[in-house]
């Protein structure tokens, strides 16, 4: 009879058939999430490039600017500008004095609000106009009009509330006047111009002062 120090024993091999599948399942997942993330990208570039020209013209790009940021800026520029031609024209036509100075105070506060409310609003506007640039050209002009009507009623609405209910309309009316004639110009600029999804900022510079003072210049009647 064997003693118990010589005994040995033999404990059953635990085995989970769960625990290797999980982990092969695990990675097998964490696999395909790369490949469609790897398909999403190039299926991107394909709908933002039509060659491979314009795709080394978009990484040659020294300042890109977005959607977001070209339509931020746009929105900034009218909220300026425009609201300023109107004021001064009224300013040549009333034979403004100098005791009226105090009203240039307000004006500075219309122009203020009306630049902010572009181009934060402006943002939203940009992801809206980005999309609808990959439709086709009939499709799209005949929608910025509608866009650039509630962009620059928004506003010009925002900014003339300032000068209490009779301000705030007719600001709204404006800017929605503006608005309609502004984006819609620009827009067509902006898709011929833009590689990808991006605009160098020197093409944006001479495109968004040019359309705002065209707009100024119908304003001041010249």
């Amino acid at each position: 009879m064997e003693s118990a120090e010589t005994q040995t024993v033999t404990r059953p091999i635990e085995f989970n058939p769960f625990s290797s599948n999980d982990s092969d399942d695990s990675l097998t997942q964490k696999r395909l999430d790369t490949l469609l993330a790897v398909n999403l990208e190039i299926a991107r570039e394909k709908m933002l490039f039509h060659c491979e020209k314009e795709r080394m013209e978009a990484a040659l790009m020294k300042n890109p600017l977005s959607d977001i940021q070209v339509f931020a800026y746009f929105g900034l520029l009218l909220g300026i500008f425009p609201s300023a031609a109107i004021f001064a024209r009224f300013f040549i036509n009333a034979n403004f004095r100098i005791e009226d100075f105090w009203i240039l105070g307000v004006v500075a506060v219309v122009n203020l609000i009306s630049a902010m409310v572009g181009y934060f609003s402006g943002k939203v506007v940009g992801k809206i106009v980005g999309e609808f640039e990959r439709l086709s050209w009939s499709k799209m002009l005949l929608v910025l009009p509608f866009i650039g009507f509630l962009w620059g009623a928004l506003a010009g609405g925002a900014g003339g509330i300032i000068i209490f209910l009779v301000g705030a309309l007719f600001g709204a009316m404006f800017g929605a006047a503006v608005g309609s004639l502004a984006l819609p110009a620009f827009t067509i600029f902006h898709r011929l111009m833009k590689c990808g999804d991006k605009l160098e900022l020197k093409h944006f510079l001479p495109l968004s002062f040019g359309v705002t003072f065209i707009v100024c210049a119908f304003i001041l009647g010249w």
